[in-house]
């Protein structure tokens, strides 16, 4: 069983360092991070997936087998209770992204991204926008809380039809509430070959749907961006409309993409038929004619790179608006400012390398605190805010 610790609200000391990154081959230019200090919200957790602040001040996570973690204003840590009996959980699917419904003070409705079982748990790996013979699925569902965070009830199915791979592997999945109330959700290619380029599929793809899981006006077939191999984060730039994703890539190029409608960006690993080619480029022009180049890419090694945030606030000085890539295989946070059209890299540093472990998502609140889990599982997982 899992310890529930509150924190006590030690300061702990941030350690920061910076090193050159790569965009592409080049090295980019660096400089000192922003000072911050980091305070444990939350411990005894195991894979905490994502995180999301509620208004009241209440902090939620889910742990990906389908626990559901609060700690709330007066700073007690509970589990919530919530119906999570055809939960699928298999390798790196389960519970996944958490999201607050634009309109949560009122509504009290936040979304989740999540594996679901169906009639045959046989498994079996899906290429296709619905549930193979397994029934097996990713599902994003509407939930309600009560005003104590005693219990989440399912009120709405959103979308009920993103592939799983038998093994759970590359089931995505973020989700991002616009302001206008529509939500973009980032998902898996399942690691099949043909997924990624595969329009009628909804892996390996950005969604935009409205509130009812219809297609956005701008996502014909609700697929928004394609070409992509397991997006799990989202997020826009402060104070613009520019939508942002970053995906882990396989032997090389870790990716953070500017999206735009109907963009293609390039992930074909199907250079031999029926097999998964991960040696093949990210992005890749000459196989997928129109391929959006990436704002910021790795190169090698990858540092598997599953979180997206934006430093928004005065206060973070001058890296106010840079964006934050969260890794957890270089276990450490990447900073990376951006030129003014937003198009391109012209500053890097890194910091809190090897102090927490594995690190996962990351959400920006509304002080301008930025939550963060650690992904090191077996109990030994942290909410952590990092605050200038």
């Amino acid at each position: 069983m899992n310890r529930l610790l509150t924190c006590t609200g030690v300061l702990i000391s941030c350690l920061c360092l910076t090193i050159a990154c790569s965009s592409g081959v080049d090295a980019l230019p660096t400089a000192p991070p922003p000072d911050f200090e980091v305070t444990v919200e939350a411990e005894g957790l195991s894979k905490p997936w994502d995180v999301v602040q509620a208004p009241d001040g209440a902090i939620l996570t889910g742990e990906r087998s389908g626990r559901f973690v609060v700690k709330k204003a007066d700073g007690t840590v509970a589990e919530v209770e919530a119906d999570m009996s055809d939960l699928y959980a298999q390798g790196e699917t389960g519970l996944m992204g958490l999201e607050l419904a634009h309109d949560f003070a009122q509504s009290r409705a936040l979304y989740t991204c999540q594996g679901v079982l169906g009639g045959d748990t046989s498994g079996g790996e899906l290429g296709s926008g619905s549930a193979g013979e397994s029934g097996n699925r990713i599902a994003v569902y509407r939930w309600t809380v009560d005003e104590d965070w005693t219990r989440l009830t399912r009120t709405q199915t959103v979308i009920d039809d993103i592939p799983v791979a038998s093994s759970g592997r590359h089931g995505g999945c973020r989700i991002l509430a616009a302001p206008d109330g529509t939500l973009f959700v980032g998902t898996g290619d399942t690691a099949n070959p043909s997924v990624p380029q595969d329009p009628a599929s909804l892996g390996g793809k950005v969604l935009h749907v409205n509130a009812d899981g219809s297609a956005a006006a701008d996502a014909p077939g609700r697929v928004f961006t394609l070409g992509h191999r397991n997006v799990q984060g989202l997020a826009f730039a402060p104070g613009t409309d520019r939508l942002y994703e970053v995906e882990q890539g396989s032997t090389r190029d870790d990716e953070m993409n500017l999206l735009v409608p109907g963009g293609n960006y390039g992930w074909r690993p199907d250079r031999t038929p029926l097999i998964y080619d991960e040696s093949v480029p990210m992005t890749d022009p000459e196989r997928v004619p129109g391929a959006i180049e990436a704002v910021w890419s790795s190169g090698s090694p990858t540092i598997a790179t599953p979180g997206l945030t934006f430093l928004d606030g005065d206060q973070w000085g001058d890296w106010n608006g840079a964006a934050v890539l969260s890794s957890q295989q270089a276990e450490k946070l990447l900073l990376l400012k951006l030129s003014d059209e937003g198009t391109a890299v012209v500053e890097s540093a890194e910091a809190l390398t090897g102090a927490y472990g594995r690190l996962r998502s990351l959400t920006t609140t509304d002080d301008g605190s930025i939550l963060l889990t650690t992904d090191n599982g077996n109990g030994a997982d942290q909410i952590l805010r990092l605050t200038p």
